[in-house]
């Protein structure tokens, strides 16, 4: 078990030093050519830098606690709980992308379309690098790898949904399809959080995710 914790401490680390390089980048050009898509996949990329260092710090702490003679607990917990703590965190950023994106229905800005979509693309092939280096088989999959995975997932779908959307409203001149795109994505992104929210919190207070094979009756008090 803890071979794979170790394998998946260093693929995170370079996970964390790559998003970390785009992230700064991204959100520069964001700035300078004025792309909301891009500017947002800046940030996006900011809250993985943080969710996936978070990742990073559990593997560090379980492996600094497993060789800790007063530690009793289960160290697995601390891996569910960062996950947890990177599903909301996913949840919060994909709220902030939507509600930004629908201020630019109300007043849209200028892009500069092809330093944007040259940037946006930059940060799909670092996702889609960083996802294979985050892969895991789901057999040994912890709540903790498979957060940092789906941070790197949600990235490359913001990236991907940002160079759609420039692409489209650069050939028919229609700028607010760069708005729809962040919305479709911050949905998905939702999706994906919420499912993460709900394995790793059952696993925090051991719950069988036998989806309704156990029946859970809760006694109703009467309050009077």
């Amino acid at each position: 078990m803890t071979e794979s914790h170790n394998k998946n401490e260093k693929r995170t680390f370079w996970v964390v030093m790559l998003t970390a390089g785009v992230m700064v980048v991204e959100i520069v050009y964001g700035i300078t050519t004025n792309s909301m898509a891009l500017l947002a996949d800046g940030i996006h990329m900011g809250s993985h830098v943080l969710a996936i260092g978070l990742s990073w710090l559990a593997y560090v702490l379980v492996r600094k606690l497993s060789k800790s003679e007063n530690f009793k607990g289960n160290s697995n917990k601390i891996l569910s709980l960062s996950g947890y703590t990177s599903g909301l965190m996913l949840l919060i950023f994909s709220m902030v992308i939507m509600f930004k994106a629908i201020m630019r229905f109300t007043n849209p800005v200028d892009i500069v379309y092809k330093e944007a979509i040259i940037v946006a693309c930059i940060g799909l092939v670092v996702n889609v690098a960083s996802a294979f280096l985050l892969h895991h088989s789901h057999e040994e999959s912890d709540h903790n790898i498979r957060a940092a995975y789906i941070h790197v997932l949600a990235d490359a779908l913001t990236s991907l949904s940002a160079i759609l959307g420039l692409i489209a409203a650069m050939i028919w001149d229609i700028p607010f399809i760069d708005t729809i795109a962040a919305i479709v994505s911050s949905f998905v992104i939702i999706k994906w959080s919420i499912g993460l929210l709900r394995d790793s919190g059952s696993s925090l207070l051991d719950i069988e995710t036998d989806h309704g094979k156990h029946g859970h009756h809760c006694g109703h008090g009467h309050h009077h």
